[in-house]
């Protein structure tokens, strides 16, 4: 395996520095994988605390006669410039720059055009549907620890988790902040573009626009209308992502697709790899242990690749 400097959107506004894994042994034309984040800013190899998400992925399938391009996401090199923008979306933050990795793929000339993939993770398997659909005419999708639900509704049940594992007197302080947190998520659908635009809903910078822009364009839609292969994988311990109210809801969606094909395992977390603690108070500890991506989930996602003709 050979890993290639790669530039994702050179010569626009947010050029951002990547990686492509080549296989070294390659007969023919090879299909070739984008990686698309989750979310927060990231940079190429998806590291949280001590693990390597995207730099296990490209490493094994590359192994595996599978090219594979990861890049910095946009908000991890250009968050300063991006926080006072009130217009941005995931269009801006994530969509666009992996249209532009999928085009940069299908120009390679050791890959095969038509067989370029994407795996999205967590908030990137949420928009890879998305992606597709606005221009990355992928030959497959691969959804990872993703969700079919929207963005606010997600974080709301993370902190409904959260607060079950904290005492009494934080547990009040806390409902509170969540209520007030629900209260404006509620009524972000009833704004205007701009009023969505002037309200903040997280923090000094986050704005209501941003998941009413999401909100807008729901995952499940697309894949409602998705005719091609899609592989959903999740851990069974993933304390981000639901078993029953994602894993099982993409079934429910895609129930009438033979196209789809989905992936439990057992006692791995939202990163594919191991759980220590299954508790989403310990995340970020979990994820200071140095681990990699299960071995399986890395064969599962190479044998469907290459299954695709």
């Amino acid at each position: 395996m050979a890993d290639e400097k790669m530039v994702i959107g050179a010569g626009t506004n947010y050029p951002l520095n990547g990686k492509l894994s080549i296989p070294n042994e390659r007969n023919g034309l090879i299909p070739g994988v984008i990686l698309v984040h989750g979310s927060g800013p990231g940079n190429m190899d998806s590291k949280a605390g001590n693990t390597y998400l995207f730099k296990d992925l490209a490493e094994g399938l590359s192994e595996k006669g599978i090219a594979v391009l990861r890049y910095d996401k946009r908000t991890f090199v250009y968050g300063k410039e991006m926080k006072d923008d009130t217009r941005m979306s995931a269009k801006e933050e994530t969509i666009e720059d992996a249209i532009l990795a999928a085009e940069l793929l299908r120009k390679d000339s050791r890959i095969d055009p038509n067989k370029v993939f994407i795996i999205g993770h967590s908030f990137g398997g949420m928009l890879a549907p998305r992606i597709d659909t606005e221009g990355g005419n992928f030959t497959g999708l691969i959804l990872m620890a993703g969700s079919p639900r929207k963005f606010e509704e997600i974080m709301l049940s993370q902190n409904d988790d959260l607060l079950d594992s904290l005492n009494w007197f934080l547990k009040m302080i806390a409902r509170k902040q969540i209520a007030s947190l629900s209260a404006k998520f509620e009524n972000i659908y009833s704004l205007t573009d701009e009023e969505a635009k002037a309200t903040k809903v997280l923090g000094k910078y986050v704005r209501a626009y941003y998941f009413k822009e999401m909100g807008e364009h729901p995952s499940s839609n697309y894949l409602r209308n998705l005719d091609k292969p899609v592989l959903i994988l999740q851990g069974e311990k993933d304390v981000q992502a639901r078993v029953e109210e994602d894993f099982e809801s993409y079934k429910k969606i895609l129930v009438d697709k033979r196209n789809a094909t989905f992936k439990l395992y057992p006692n791995l977390n939202h990163l594919f790899m191991p759980s220590i603690y299954g508790n989403i108070l310990k995340a970020q500890k979990e994820y200071k242990v140095a681990q990699n991506v299960d071995k399986q989930v890395i064969n599962d996602i190479s044998d469907w690749i290459h299954s695709i003709a």
